[in-house]
């Protein structure tokens, strides 16, 4: 479950088959902080929310039952008209709204849409601050993403690393002691080209820190790192020396980190 946080007031917001569900309950403490419920039910009595929820449900649930809908929709507007989400959802089959139980993060919780009908009745600034975190989610999602797709991309070009290692660096007869560590000297040297130091200096430094220094590296780095994993490779197939490599890689490195400030690519940090 993620949250956004509006006026200093904590908000769920959690998925459900790929949409974004919004805790109704947090938004009605902006009404009653004590019982949230009344906020609610006093908004799904209302003749335009029927309206609107029911139109809803027509265009993104086939299995909505219209009669049921219908029904409410005479009813309502009415001093004696009484709606919950519960009452709802069991008489329409509905989608659009959800409970959930629980003392932590359970709660009436509605689809994106119906949640900013419902923040615009409580308080059209209310319905501002969601949307604008809204935004802010997604575009951290979409930073994390292009970081994951990075990371991938260099672990695709790690193989391809790898494979030029054992062709052409790893004698058959060595152990697989001998072996890993050659394979680990490499990694090792391209962390040194990339980032100025070696895989260990950098756990020294950040004891509190999970995983390894590639982890935390931006999506620019991981993008280097990729280009130096395939250079490396070509490099190690025409005989070069680690030494010699280690020198040309750097130069490569801060080569295409310049690159990428002269041309003001986004830095997308690592979200671990």
């Amino acid at each position: 479950m993620k949250n956004i946080i509006v006026k200093d007031k904590i908000i769920n917001v959690t998925g459900v088959n790929d949409d974004d569900y919004v805790s109704l309950t947090d938004i009605a403490r902006f009404l009653n902080e004590d019982d949230p419920r009344y906020p609610i039910q006093n908004w799904m009595r209302l003749k335009d929310t029927i309206d609107f929820i029911g139109l809803w449900e027509i265009l993104n649930n086939e299995n909505f039952n219209r009669v049921e809908f219908n029904a409410f929709k005479m009813e309502s507007g009415k001093n004696s008209f009484v709606m919950t989400p519960t009452k709802w959802i069991s008489k329409t089959n509905a989608i659009g709204i959800k409970t959930k139980a629980g003392k932590y993060g359970g709660g009436t919780f509605a689809h994106r849409d119906i949640a900013l009908e419902f923040a615009s009745w409580i308080s059209p600034e209310v319905k501002l601050y969601i949307i604008k975190e809204f935004q802010r989610l997604k575009m951290e999602e979409s930073e994390q993403i292009e970081w994951q797709g990075k990371r991938l991309l260099t672990k695709i070009n790690y193989l391809i690393h790898t494979d030029a290692i054992k062709t052409y660096l790893i004698p058959i007869e060595l152990t697989d002691a001998q072996k890993s560590f050659i394979y680990a000297s490499e990694a090792d040297m391209l962390n040194v080209a990339l980032f100025g130091m070696r895989a260990k200096e950098w756990k020294d430094s950040n004891p509190d820190k999970k995983g390894n220094i590639r982890d935390y590296a931006s999506t620019i780095e991981l993008a280097i790192l990729s280009n130096l994993e395939y250079h490396n490779s070509l490099l190690i197939k025409y005989g070069m020396n680690q030494k010699e490599r280690l020198i040309v890689l750097n130069k490569e490195a801060n080569r295409e980190k310049e690159l990428f400030n002269k041309n003001n690519v986004k830095v997308i940090e690592s979200k671990k």
